[in-house]
């Protein structure tokens, strides 16, 4: 069953999210809490989202996602943060249930895209999405501000 994450949740799907760190390579990079994602997900104005799959009331599989906007159509779409769906589970149709899921929010809602990225390694989640029509933006290159870059870059023009 796929649906919305509940408050729940939240311990399943940090756990979830832990487990796709590992995965792609990066645990010791991964520091969310219960808190952390309860805030996000159910706080006072939310800005991410989230949709589960579960499979005899035990949450297996997360999409965490939150809203782009593109200045060239004008609409906002869905930015997939998070797809994940345990080993043990993978194969059964959940992660494809989940994109549907997340496509049906688009369309319902008027939104042009759904975007995501992958690792370029992860021949398995390529083969997988390019199985679904998703297409690589060829000639884009994803950029990101972190840790002490963003501080200095933010230092910048200050009096």
């Amino acid at each position: 069953m796929i649906r919305r994450a509940r408050e729940s949740d939240v311990s399943a799907v940090v756990g979830l999210v832990h487990d796709l760190a590992k995965y792609e390579r990066a645990a010791h990079q991964c520091r969310l809490t219960v808190e952390q994602l309860r805030a996000a997900l159910f706080g006072p104005s939310p800005a991410l989202f989230g949709h589960v799959a579960e499979v005899d009331g035990e949450v297996v599989g997360c999409a965490l996602w939150f809203l782009n906007f593109s200045t060239w159509s004008g609409t906002h779409g869905i930015y997939l943060e998070d797809l994940y769906v345990r080993p043990e589970h993978r194969g059964s149709g959940l992660g494809k249930a989940l994109l549907v899921a997340l496509a049906k929010e688009c369309v319902s809602r008027g939104f042009e895209r759904l975007e995501w990225s992958v690792l370029d390694w992860n021949t398995p989640s390529i083969d997988f999405y390019e199985s679904l029509g998703a297409a690589n933006r060829d000639g884009w290159l994803v950029y990101r501000l972190a840790g002490e870059p963003l501080a200095r870059v933010s230092r910048l023009g200050s009096h």
